[in-house]
């Protein structure tokens, strides 16, 4: 039986804390309805029985104030109450005052109501102890006072003993067995709401595997297509020679680059594959500046490679040099590329905006996302 704080820092807890506040909410009406429903109507009716009937009314409005006091501590602090002690020591002393102002006949009779109700304070008072050591402390020096009243009061005749034993044992059991039943509850609510959110994780993890599992394969296909039509090209006779056939092997190895680049676990995967086609252009000689500005978000990979289709192609028949600029911001991202290249057939991609611009030898290109 622990503590728990208002926070609920995961869905364990707050399953737990719902059950919790259910246990809670059933013991402080069980201890209300009692005490207002059987020692109200009990007191009432004996009221020309007790000795002194105002100190029975004295401590059945103690009652409610230690009730009150324990109902405080579950519903707003959340906490044992300070000197939890003190109130569990005050509790059985109410059931001294009315046994001593019942007559000896009367004790264990309809108008000794306290020693029946009072283990409902301690289950109240000890609600967020840790174990029910400390309730069945209590419980037992509840049925000490009352087995001493009717010591002192000569009812300890079998008949009296036989009922006190009956009483004993039925609200023990039903305060005792009501408070760990209450925690057990709690406790399995936590332990199936963890092993819920486990296979939650367990099967996320295993569909973000089948995932990336079969995103492998398609890039793996796309390598092996690009790498046999040029294989294809040049088994058929083609002339390594060829400036058209070199353009396309290097577009070929500019593309496989970008596929293998998107295998990488970095913080930004747009700059990082274009500085990888980057990197083979530089290995052709070309001089390359690559520029990023502003902040790039986290893109889906569909659109990264949309935006780098056009300027890789740029890239890829760059002369001499090239200049890449990556640009984020505003909700857009934007990839161009300046460079000594010959023009090519551009494919356009929906959702991204291509355009283009030539100057003598130098071609501009810019690929815009999203399109609007």
């Amino acid at each position: 039986m622990t503590e728990v704080s208002k926070a609920t820092p995961d869905p364990a807890a707050y399953v737990a804390g719902r059950f919790e506040r259910g246990g809670i909410v059933a013991a402080l009406v069980i201890a209300v309805s009692w005490h207002v429903g059987y020692d109200l109507t009990a007191m009432i009716a004996n009221w020309s029985v007790y000795r002194w009937p105002a100190a029975v009314a004295a401590a059945w409005l103690a009652y409610v104030v230690i009730g009150a006091a324990g109902a405080y501590a579950l519903l707003r602090t959340r906490r044992t109450l300070p000197g939890v002690w003190g109130f569990a020591a005050a509790a059985p002393a109410l059931d001294v005052i009315v046994v001593a102002a019942c007559p000896p006949g009367e004790v264990l009779g309809p108008g000794d109501w306290p020693w029946g109700a009072i283990g409902w304070l301690g289950v109240l008072l000890f609600w967020w102890r840790r174990g029910p050591h400390e309730l069945i402390v209590f419980l037992a020096l509840n049925g000490a006072v009352m087995l001493t009243g009717m010591a002192l009061n000569g009812v300890l005749d079998r008949i009296s003993f036989a009922r006190f034993l009956m009483v004993l044992v039925g609200s023990v059991t039903l305060q005792l067995g009501y408070s760990v039943a209450a925690h057990a509850g709690a406790s399995a609510a936590r332990r199936a709401a963890e092993l819920s959110a486990a296979r939650a994780k367990a099967d996320a993890a295993r569909q973000v595997a089948e995932e990336v599992h079969a995103d492998r394969l398609n890039r793996y296909a796309q390598v092996r297509k690009a790498a046999a039509e040029l294989l294809t090209a040049l088994a058929d006779g083609g002339d390594p020679a060829d400036p058209a056939l070199r353009r396309a092997c290097a577009t070929g190895a500019a593309r496989l680059r970008r596929l293998i680049a998107e295998t990488d676990d970095v913080p930004d995967p747009l700059v990082h594959a274009l500085r990888a086609c980057a990197y083979d252009a530089e290995r052709r000689g070309v001089v390359v500046s690559l520029l990023p500005r502003g902040t790039v978000p986290d893109l889906p990979l569909d659109v990264r490679r949309a935006l780098t289709e056009a300027p890789l192609e740029a890239l890829s028949r760059a002369r001499s040099e090239a200049r890449v600029t990556i640009f984020g911001g505003d909700g857009e991202v934007a990839v161009s590329v300046v460079a000594d290249a010959d023009d090519f057939p551009v494919r356009r991609i929906e959702g991204v905006r291509i355009t283009e611009h030539r100057e003598g030898d130098v071609l501009w290109i810019e690929s815009r996302w999203p399109d609007r």
